[in-house]
């Protein structure tokens, strides 16, 4: 199936990288540091130990990287801790949309529904100087991880500079595959703590449906290049009722990732209209999968991610959310800044009350609203929907008009592929 016919950085890491030209280690020391890692892993997930310890004995040099990651985890929960015992819940994990751009037009793009991707932003979005402010504040209150997302990450220039200037912080990157340039590979070579995850449908047929002609070759291609270079990629993919069929066989799951990579992120699709007026089952942009899809799917997932002998890590939202007791926005899991720098609940929520060019990341993670969304533990409940706070969106709107929320960005209509004619370049 798969055959197939920058910009100077704000400023400079002190700090040493390992070089890709070392003189290699003396194996009892390899031993030892692998032993070590992999002991720290599966502290922290045997599941993730599984996957990841494999894959480093095939890629030695990212032995040293993940190891100072696996120290910093203990050290970021450590700062966290001090945080909380002052009133600041602060999230291990951070998304960050850098920017409102994309170079693509996907069918039922939630990002493009609630203003995160606009062709038309309602103020001038974060720089590069911005973000890398931004990252340097959320590390220093314990924030141990990043995911960076968009638009399209790529195209706001010299973002890779931001990963390669915090080696002890792993930075997740969201990526369509079409816009990566030469220069992104060469730094991204000698990061090694960063995870590209590459976003397909499923098939040439089922990706290109969505989101443009070409598309697919193109995030392939992308794949192949980051894996000759030795970068850690993985795949998202969003299930629909259009898709539901082709990844309820774990032989397309299999093969799909023996090809991308052992990491893998499936997103139920959220609709982008009224939920009471949305479809089940239908092949609609707007549609959500009926409850058999779910079941079906969610067993499918659990089976693949269980098995004895490879396999990959794989995460299922919101089957692995229900299973941790709910969403974990607003602070429990994560939040999100947007690219004009509004500090939401997470990415699909488009309500603020804080933004960072006028306060401060601290003071956002200790407002009133996200205290308010944890404290109405419905607010978080799925309730058979993708998503708890888009299910509850006219109902959190309501409630936080006394807190001085306001709505962020402007919601393009939704544009489909036929009237899109998506170019690759």
């Amino acid at each position: 199936m798969f055959n197939r016919n920058q910009a100077t950085p704000p400023r400079v890491y002190s700090g040493q990288m390992p070089s890709t030209t070392q003189t290699p280690a003396p194996p009892d020391f390899l031993s030892k540091r692998l032993f070590d890692m992999t002991n720290r892993f599966e502290g922290i997930d045997p599941q993730l130990s599984r996957v990841i310890v494999p894959w480093v004995v095939k890629h030695p040099r990212y032995l040293p990287g993940f190891l100072r990651l696996t120290r910093t985890i203990g050290q970021s929960h450590r700062v966290r801790a001090r945080a909380l015992a002052d009133g600041v819940r602060v999230p291990p994990f951070l998304v960050l949309s850098v920017t409102s751009k994309c170079n693509l037009r996907c069918t039922g793009c939630y990002a493009g529904a609630i203003g995160t991707v606009t062709a038309a932003p309602t103020h001038l979005g974060l720089g590069l100087r911005d973000w890398y402010s931004v990252v340097d504040e959320a590390v220093r209150l314990g924030v141990m991880a990043f995911m960076i997302a968009g638009g399209e990450p790529f195209l706001l220039p010299g973002i890779v500079n931001l990963f390669r200037d915090h080696p002890d912080r792993l930075f997740l990157v969201f990526t369509n595959g079409t816009a990566l340039q030469p220069s992104d590979y060469a730094i991204l070579k000698n990061c090694s703590n960063t995870v590209i995850v590459v976003s397909l449908e499923g098939d040439r047929d089922l990706t290109d449906l969505r989101r443009g002609r070409g598309v697919y070759e193109k995030a392939l291609g992308s794949l192949d290049r980051l894996q000759e270079a030795g970068v850690l990629t993985g795949i998202a993919v969003t299930i629909a009722p259009a898709n539901i069929e082709y990844w309820t066989d774990p032989r397309n799951i299999g093969q799909l990732i023996a090809h991308s990579g052992p990491l893998a992120m499936f997103i139920e699709q959220i609709p982008t209209g009224p939920t009471s007026q949305v479809p089940t089952g239908s092949c609609g942009s707007g549609a959500v999968l009926t409850e058999d899809q779910r079941a079906s799917f969610r067993q499918t997932v659990v089976a693949y991610r269980d098995r004895a002998i490879g396999g990959a890590y794989i995460i299922h939202s919101p089957g692995d959310e229900e299973a941790l007791g709910g969403c974990v926005s607003a602070g429990r899991g994560f939040a999100h800044i947007n690219p004009s720098g509004d500090v939401t609940a997470c990415p699909v929520s488009a309500l603020a009350t804080h933004n960072v060019r006028t306060s401060n990341l601290r003071e956002a993670l200790a407002s009133p609203l996200f205290s308010m969304i944890r404290e109405n533990a419905h607010l978080l409940e799925t309730e058979g929907h993708p998503c708890g706070l888009s299910a509850h969106a006219e109902e959190l709107e309501t409630m936080t008009k006394d807190l001085g929320a306001y709505r962020t960005g402007i919601p393009e209509p939704e544009v489909s592929n036929k009237e899109w004619p998506v170019t690759i370049h």
